[in-house]
């Protein structure tokens, strides 16, 4: 009867860690928007991110800069009341702002990856103090 109960328990935990993955992988169409004044060819755009602010876009513009084949990258908010990030990207022309933007947010998700594998490790291996100054 124990097994059982095991059984199912772990058969709903299953279920929920399923869920979970599967709320996290639905995309948000309205996130990212597309602004008017793009170049033709695509090496010119600006994107509008909705509910980000400084944090994601200073280290969006340093991670996007870092990338040769952009010529410029630049942020702003354009009120402080407003949720919204505006993101201007300039590229040489060999990629598209758009691609651009795609290996900035690849490339910043792999450094915060790296950040918190670093910072498990030092967790783990302890040797820290804990007493407050």
């Amino acid at each position: 009867m124990a097994s059982e109960e095991k059984d199912i328990s772990m058969t709903e935990e299953n279920g929920e860690q399923e869920m979970a993955q599967d709320q996290e992988q639905e995309l948000d169409t309205e996130k990212i928007k597309l602004l008017p004044g793009s170049s033709e060819d695509g090496t010119a755009s600006s994107f509008q991110i909705i509910d980000e602010d400084h944090t994601l876009g200073n280290a969006l513009r340093y991670i996007i800069m870092k990338n040769p084949e952009v010529e410029f990258c630049g942020y702003s908010i354009p009120h402080p009341s407003e949720n919204k990030m505006n993101i201007r990207i300039q590229t040489y022309g060999n990629i598209t702002a758009v691609e651009a933007l795609h290996q900035g947010l690849d490339n910043l998700v792999e450094l915060c990856g790296v950040i918190e594998d670093k910072f498990s490790e030092k967790i783990e291996a302890g040797g820290y103090s804990t007493a407050e100054p």
